[in-house]
């Protein structure tokens, strides 16, 4: 991938918008056509190489005529998506590299896909893919210190949830850090489906079955709120306000 960088990360995004598709167009699973953003993202936050798309798509499908939602927590079956998206990444890589002989490790091992809901709702997840949109491997905030030629950084241990600090030669840290610059004109962001700019009157129509479907849904009563009261004003002025502050209560009679 280093070596032919350019097309084999363009080979990785299609192949997952593929896969994606291709399964959601099953009846099985949505039947219909799924819109797909996906953002390419190299590194692991110890500036490892490791080339992987995200891929944000919403939970339903356009057939044409309706838009059909995909089962709670659940969209295209996993195991059957990461064959699929090797099988085409492979097709892809073989059609624009052929002379490349890639070694049969890479086609027998198992890849892996990683799907979850977006339970803490889309701008959360729109928001965490913005920060890869525009970022390079590493922040100024995570670099420790720079002493002597070595460099210390924080980065985060996913296995076990814990940050620590690694420190690196100078050369090894921009090694690291250069590996993740994509060529010149890579898109890093791409969209498929009804969210591609060639089907944007896919979009409209989806938007619309969508406002229509919220249009249906029963309106639920609010308890209306008593209307304000009218301020009183002085006898005797006309203008000034008048407040209660408190009521005397009468009197008692005294026996008979």
């Amino acid at each position: 991938v280093r070596t032919h960088q350019k097309v084999l990360l363009n080979a990785l995004c299609k192949a997952a918008a593929y896969s994606l598709m291709k399964l959601a167009l099953d009846p099985h699973y949505i039947g219909g056509k799924i819109g797909i953003l996906s953002v390419v993202h190299t590194w692991t936050r110890a500036m490892i190489y490791h080339p992987h798309v995200h891929c944000l798509v919403p939970g339903g499908g356009l057939d044409g005529s309706r838009w059909i939602p995909a089962r709670k927590g659940f969209l295209v079956p996993v195991t059957a998506l990461s064959k699929i998206f090797r099988a085409r990444f492979m097709e892809l890589a073989g059609e624009a590299l052929p002379e490349v002989v890639f070694p049969d490790s890479v086609w027998e091992k198992d890849w892996v896909v990683y799907s979850k809901a977006s339970v803490q709702g889309t701008e959360k997840v729109l928001n965490y893919l913005a920060r890869y949109m525009h970022r390079v491997a590493i922040t100024n905030s995570r670099i420790l210190s720079i002493d002597d030629g070595r460099i210390r950084f924080r980065y985060k241990d996913s296995r076990e949830n814990a940050w620590k600090v690694m420190t690196l030669p100078a050369e090894e840290f921009i090694r690291r850090f250069l590996q993740h610059v994509l060529p010149r004109g890579f898109h890093k962001v791409r969209y498929y489906g009804i969210l591609s700019h060639s089907n944007r009157h896919l979009l409209a129509r989806a938007k619309a079955l969508l406002s229509e479907a919220q249009t249906d849904l029963p309106c639920k009563q609010e308890p209306m709120s008593p209307p304000p009261s009218q301020p009183l004003l002085c006898p005797s002025c006309k203008r000034g306000h008048l407040f209660c502050i408190g009521r005397v209560p009468p009197k008692e009679r005294s026996p008979p």
